[in-house]
């Protein structure tokens, strides 16, 4: 069956689906394979509750003409959001970076719905399925399309690209993550300026902060509409600051956010161009960007037991984690604890950019520190205000009895380490 036959399936159905625990009435069923898994033996209870037609890649499962036959239930995948993509024509923004785009593509989104029916990738889906799900959720009813595109290596943009292809982009930052598998800081700026490319050689626009060297200097062939907070720009910002929330100053306007640390301040003003660019009036960028709470551990302010605790526990990488400490140091606050968890994915540089974190706080003597981690442990110094822990059970023995108060907490570690943990020992 070709592409064009199975869209035309597609468009009767109601949703799009890959895992059976989400199904819903007349959906579309896609059975992928994982390396632990095989979802063609899920198609015949995928239809069973419901699902209208279910594209399967195993000629064993296939049960009557609702299910779909294919070479690859992956490809056809992409394919088929690749298809949908050029059948709906709307206009879709990509952004991808080493930090923030989550956030900014949150805040971008909440912009531009102020005016235009919009849908954004769901959370953090950003990968080879993530965006062609996102893509297939898109209908004729949508006049912008945000889409987050995440890599841990080279030619991942590239293909998400291909399969998305995006009139406008943007990248928040190059910075030290997924460092394994792009080889390098280098790697990392060659895979997400795959973005760059995509935009040069189909003549598409890219939104790009002037004050990033290497954006400017990597852009200066694209169609490009600028920010800035030190030089001439198509978007002035002219005021940052954060103690502990983000406050931007543009066009005379101020606008307090909801979020922590002065690292945000450009995932913000990305949003405010964004939105400038696509005529959103200043008033309506202004009361959507006060309006978006952070959630999902990412920058968000909690108050327990009379203590503030930044819980930015998502994800780390060198990069991130070097900014939230930095912004943690000048917060004019006394009694500041730090639980900082190990950073994944670094290759052979994950024992020196360990132990650059642990230099950077082990002049802070004011911050109470704990590191938790093997990583982080590799790197164990003799402080008096440093302590490490070799992993979260370690750590939360220790700190269960401590019960601060009248403190300000920054959690930070990588996914795996699940730092949001120590909530419930605060």
């Amino acid at each position: 069956m070709n592409i064009n036959k199975i869209h035309s399936l597609f468009l009767t159905c109601s949703s799009i689906a890959t895992d059976t625990r989400k199904i819903e009435k007349d959906c579309f069923f896609v059975a992928l394979k994982g390396d632990n898994f095989d979802a063609n033996t899920f198609a015949q209870k995928a239809l069973a509750e419901g699902a209208k037609y279910a594209v399967i890649d195993n000629s064993n499962y296939y049960i009557d003409d609702r299910t779909i036959l294919v070479k690859n239930s992956l490809e056809t995948l992409q394919e088929l959001a690749k298809y949908h993509r050029k059948f709906l024509g709307l206009p879709i923004i990509a952004l991808s970076g080493s930090n923030g785009k989550t956030t900014t593509k949150e805040l971008i989104n909440v912009v531009l719905s102020k005016r235009y029916n919009t849908i954004a990738t769901v959370g953090n889906l950003n990968n080879h399925i993530g965006v062609p799900l996102t893509l297939l959720r898109f209908t004729k009813q949508t006049e912008i399309g945000i889409v987050e595109m995440g890599a841990n290596h080279q030619k991942e943009i590239e293909l998400l690209c291909s399969i998305t292809q995006p009139d406008y982009g943007y990248i928040t930052n190059f910075g030290k993550a997924h460092l394994e598998g792009f080889g390098g800081i280098e790697g990392v700026i060659k895979g997400k300026s795959e973005i760059f490319k995509h935009l040069e050689n189909n003549k598409k626009l890219a939104f790009i902060n002037l004050d990033d060297s290497i954006q400017k200097e990597k852009s200066e062939n694209l169609n490009r509409f600028t920010f800035s907070t030190t030089q001439e720009a198509d978007v002035i910002i002219t005021k940052v600051e954060a103690n502990p929330m983000v406050k931007i100053e543009f066009k005379g306007l101020e606008i307090q956010s909801n979020l922590i640390g002065i690292y945000n301040a450009n995932n913000i003003n990305a949003a405010i161009t964004i939105g400038t660019y696509f005529e959103v009036s200043e008033e309506d960028i202004k009361d959507a960007l006060e309006n978006y709470i952070p959630e999902n551990n990412r920058s968000q302010l909690i108050h327990k037991n009379r203590n503030e605790i930044i819980l930015d526990a998502y994800n780390a990488n060198p990069s991130s984690m070097q900014a939230a400490i930095t912004n943690f140091i000048q917060l004019d606050k006394s009694n500041k604890i730090a639980i900082l968890g190990d950073m994944f994915e670094l290759g052979t540089e994950s024992f020196e950019e360990h132990r650059k974190i642990v230099k950077l706080i082990d002049s802070e003597a004011e911050i109470r520190t704990y590191f938790v981690g093997k990583h982080f442990y590799a790197n164990k110094t003799e402080s008096n205000h440093i302590l490490f822990f070799e992993d979260y059970n370690a750590f939360s023995h220790y700190f269960k009895n401590l019960k601060p108060s009248n403190s300000l907490l920054l959690i930070k570690g990588s996914r795996g380490m699940a730092l949001e943990k120590a909530l419930e020992i605060i």
